[in-house]
């Protein structure tokens, strides 16, 4: 069973860093189970609010949820790697701000069922989207040993993905691993004891496992380029990430908008039609505070960048 409960992180740094009016047009890019998204509705009574998730049963808990706030939003079942398109439908062509907040929220991993845990039995799964094809028991049982790998050291940078990859091969040549306690023994067959004390063996696995099966971090380019051909002059997008993979494509899609040409470096006065179209909001990362992650221990690794579109 689902619960309830859900912390929502960096919570009061991304909704401050949007710069809100209670005009604005905002694109809540990762709905999740509403905890962003409730915050930023109730402080644009006369704007609106766009939010998107793939998962049925976190827009139906955050449909109720929004609607005891307001009804100046629309909700859409869809990756926000559609978010442009989405809009156009819309008759939306710029908006105020875009906040991401990337990877699985509370409830999901809370959900037994959804197979997300490497605590819990359930079913291979890990699926956001739970009426697409490939879950994590596709990529488990039908990878090659060299993709299964390629995943894991790509996805998961772990230095065992090669015996991982190999013991799983070997294991399923005998009968498919069906649940995600079985996939934890097998990778725990190719992990030295020494390597497993410090942190759970399977952790890195199933973090690679997610990504390819939800193609996280191929949507998370397409997407950002789209959210900043959106927003306005003075609009900003802000982007919540949890994994040094995501935080970096971040950091380099943002760094490479707002820098100068490198001919025209040192120039003392610049042209404005050779400046960038963007700037940073903050020069580096927002982290989460010891109290927060104390609070909420899944905030540890949290990241916020924000960049605002200057002209």
């Amino acid at each position: 069973m689902m619960k309830e409960k859900h912390i929502s992180v960096l919570l009061n740094e991304s909704i401050s860093s949007l710069n809100l009016k209670e005009n604005s047009v905002i694109v809540d890019a990762t709905l999740g189970y509403g905890g962003h998204s409730s915050n930023i509705l109730d402080r644009i009574n006369k704007g609106y609010l766009f939010a998107f998730d793939q998962d049925s049963e976190a827009i139906r808990h955050s449909t109720d949820r929004l609607n005891k706030i307001g009804t100046n939003f629309t909700i859409i079942k869809s990756n926000f790697v559609h978010m442009k398109e989405e809009l156009e439908k819309l008759g939306v062509n710029e908006v105020d701000g875009v906040l991401f907040d990337l990877g699985v929220s509370s409830p999901q991993l809370d959900d037994v069922e959804r197979g997300f845990s490497f605590h819990n039995d359930a079913k291979l799964d890990m699926r956001m989207d739970r009426e697409q094809e490939l879950s994590a028991y596709e990529v488990v049982n039908n990878y090659s040993k060299e993709e299964l790998a390629r995943i894991f050291f790509k996805y998961g940078e772990d230095k065992f993905s090669n015996n991982i990859a190999k013991k799983i091969v070997e294991y399923r040549a005998n009968k498919p691993i069906e649940t995600t306690l079985e996939l934890v023994e097998v990778i725990k067959t190719a992990v030295p004891m020494k390597f497993r004390i410090d942190k759970h063996p399977a952790r890195q696995i199933f973090q690679a496992i997610r990504i390819e099966v939800n193609k996280e971090l191929d949507v998370i380019e397409p997407a950002i380029e789209q959210a900043l051909s959106l927003i306005k002059v003075g609009g900003r997008v802000a982007v919540i990430t949890f994994h040094s993979l995501e935080d970096r494509l971040v950091k380099n899609i943002f760094k490479e908008k707002c820098a100068i040409d490198d001919r025209l470096r040192g120039m003392p006065n610049i042209p404005d039609e050779y400046l960038p179209d963007f700037k940073l909001v903050v020069n580096k990362a927002i982290i989460p505070s010891d109290e927060e992650i104390e609070a909420n221990p899944r905030a540890r690794s949290s990241k916020l960048r924000v960049i605002e579109r200057v002209k």
